[in-house]
C-alpha cells in the first residue's frame, strides 16, 4: 500500500483516486469477492467516455491481481449489474495488454453478451475480428448464438440474415456452416417468436443444412413461446411423419406448452407416454409438471410430483422447490411456501431470484407491506441483489405504499452494490419522489445513473424538467 501511495504521488492521481485505492485493494486478503465487487463499483462509477477509464483502471488494480478468473468474475458482475457495455468492453481490452491473462470462451462471451445487449454491434463484430485473429478458438457456437439472437431481436430479418453470412466468412476458413450453425439461426427468431421468419429461413436453407430432431425442437420451442399450443401439436405429427423420433427434450417442449395453457391432465398424459416408450423424464420435466401444477391451483398434485422427485433417484433443486413455492402462492398459501424457504436452508440450498421474486409476489397479496419488509430486510441483510424484474417490483409497490424511505434506501443499496437500477425502476423513483416534494433526492439518483455512463429515460427527464419549472416558479412567487 505504501509503493501504491508513492505512485500515486508521482503520477499527481486525484485524490478521490488515491481514496478508492487506499480503502480498498487488498489482493493478499482472503476475501477476494469484496474485491471484486469494489472494483465494479468503480467501473460503474466511473464518468466513461467524458473521462478516459483506462487510467483509472492502472491506478486501482495491480498488475499481480490480473487473472483469468479474477477478470471473468468482474464481467459476471458487470454483467448482472448492467453496467454499461463500453465500460465492460474497455476493462475487457485493459486486460488484454497483461500477459498472464489468457482470454477464454467464458470472458469472451459475457463481454460479447454486454455490448449486444445494449444493441453496441459494430464493437461487438470488432471484437469477434479481433478475437478471430488472436484467439480462433474462443468463437464457438454459444458466441455465434449471443450475436444472433440478439440482431434477430433488435434489428430487421435481412441484418439477421446478413450477419449469419458474415459469421460464414470470418469463420468457416473456407468450409460451409452445418447443421448446428443452421440451428443457432432458426434458434435465433423462434426464441424472439418470430415463426414467420423461422419459416422463411428454414425454406430458404433447407436443400443446403439437413434437418435433425435438435432442429425439429428447435421449431417446437418457438411454437410454444408463442403460446401457440395447436401449432405444437400440428408441428409434432409433422415432425413424426417426416421420420423424425422425439427425445426428452421434445417431450419436454410439449409438456411446458400444455402446462402453460392449463391443460395440466394433458400433460400429465405425456408423462405417461414419455414413460411407456423408456423415454425417462428428467428433473426439468418434473418440475415443469409441479409448476403446470400450481397454475391449476392443484397443490395437491403439485406436492405429489414433488415427493416423488427421490422416488425417481433424482435431487431437487432450487428450481423444484421454487415451483412447488409457486403453486403454494398461487392458492394463497404463503405460510407453507414459508416453511419451504426453511426447508431449502436446511437442505443447503440457496435463495435465488425466482425464491425472492415469488415469496415477494405472495407477500404483497396477502400479509401487505410488514411481510414484505421483512423479507426484504432479510434479503438485503444476506447482501442478494434481485434481478431487474424484481427490482422494479419492489420499487413498484414500495412507491405505491409511499413507503419513500425504503424505496430511496433500496435504490442506495443497488448502487453501492455496483448496481445500475433499470430505466423502469428509475422512472417509478424519480415521478414518485417528485411528486410527494422529493425532488433533491430524485435529482441525486439521475445524476448517479449519468455519472455511471447511463442516459436518462425521456419519462423521467420530463418529470424532472416540470419539478424543476414548478420549484423555481414557487421561488419566484415567494
Amino acid at each position: 500500500m505504501l509503493f501504491l501511495g508513492r505512485c500515486i504521488k508521482l503520477l499527481q492521481v486525484p485524490e478521490q483516486f488515491a481514496l478508492l485505492v487506499n480503502v480498498g485493494f487488498r489482493f493478499y486478503s482472503s476475501d477476494l469477492e469484496v474485491e471484486i465487487k469494489k472494483i465494479t463499483k468503480i467501473i460503474n462509477d466511473h464518468p466513461f467516455p467524458d473521462q478516459p477509464i483506462h487510467p483509472t483502471l492502472t491506478q486501482v488494480i495491480p498488475s499481480v491481481a490480473i487473472s483469468t478468473s479474477f477478470v471473468e468474475q468482474i464481467l459476471g458482475r458487470l454483467f448482472a449489474t448492467h453496467t454499461n457495455g463500453l465500460k465492460a468492453f474497455e476493462f475487457f481490452k485493459f486486460s488484454l495488454q497483461f500477459p498472464q491473462f489468457s482470454p477464454t470462451s467464458d470472458a469472451f462471451e459475457k463481454i460479447l453478451h454486454i455490448l449486444t445487449r445494449m444493441r453496441h454491434f459494430s464493437k461487438a463484430w470488432d471484437l469477434i475480428d479481433e478475437i478471430q485473429k488472436s484467439h480462433p478458438s474462443l468463437i464457438s457456437l454459444k458466441s455465434m448464438s449471443i450475436m444472433l439472437s440478439r440482431i434477430a431481436k433488435f434489428q430487421s430479418f435481412e441484418e439477421t440474415l446478413e450477419a449469419f453470412e458474415r459469421l460464414e466468412s470470418i469463420l468457416s476458413d473456407g468450409k460451409q456452416f452445418g447443421t448446428d450453425e443452421f440451428n443457432l439461426l432458426l434458434r435465433a427468431f423462434c426464441t424472439q417468436r418470430q415463426m414467420k421468419e423461422a419459416k422463411s429461413v428454414f425454406n430458404k436453407f433447407y436443400s443446403r443444412f439437413s434437418p435433425t430432431t435438435k432442429t425439429m425442437n428447435i421449431f417446437l420451442l418457438g411454437f410454444k413461446e408463442s403460446g401457440d399450443v395447436t401449432s405444437v401439436e400440428l408441428f409434432y405429427h409433422e415432425m413424426i411423419r417426416r421420420g423424425f423420433k422425439p427425445d426428452i427434450v421434445t417431450y419436454n417442449i410439449r409438456i411446458d406448452s400444455y402446462c402453460k395453457r392449463g391443460s395440466f391432465l394433458n400433460a400429465l398424459r405425456l408423462l405417461e407416454e414419455m414413460e411407456q416408450v423408456n423415454c425417462f423424464p428428467t428433473l426439468k420435466t418434473i418440475t415443469t409438471l409441479i409448476h403446470g401444477a400450481g397454475i391449476t391451483q392443484n397443490t395437491n398434485m403439485a406436492h405429489q410430483l414433488f415427493d416423488e422427485i427421490p422416488k425417481r433417484k433424482l435431487l431437487p433443486d432450487s428450481g423444484a422447490y421454487n415451483a412447488l413455492m409457486n403453486a403454494y402462492i398461487r392458492s394463497g398459501d404463503v405460510k407453507s411456501a414459508t416453511r419451504l424457504m426453511d426447508e431449502m436452508e436446511v437442505n443447503n440450498l440457496l435463495h435465488d431470484n425466482a425464491t425472492f421474486h415469488t415469496m415477494f409476489l405472495g407477500l404483497m397479496k396477502s400479509n401487505g407491506i410488514d411481510g414484505v419488509l421483512e423479507l426484504y430486510h432479510k434479503m438485503i441483510d444476506r447482501n442478494f441483489v434481485p434481478k431487474t424484474p424484481t427490482v422494479v417490483m419492489l420499487m413498484n409497490f414500495f412507491c405505491k405504499k409511499c413507503k419513500f424511505d425504503e424505496a430511496f434506501g433500496f435504490w442506495n443499496y443497488l448502487i453501492e452494490n455496483g448496481y445500475c437500477p433499470h430505466s423502469h425502476a428509475m422512472d417509478v423513483l424519480v415521478r414518485s419522489l417528485c411528486s410527494h416534494g422529493r425532488v433533491e433526492q430524485a435529482f441525486r439518483c439521475s445524476v448517479q445513473v449519468l455519472e455511471k455512463g447511463r442516459h436518462l429515460s425521456i419519462n423521467s427527464f420530463r418529470v424532472l424538467e416540470r419539478s424543476n419549472m414548478r420549484h423555481a416558479s414557487e421561488r419566484t412567487t415567494d
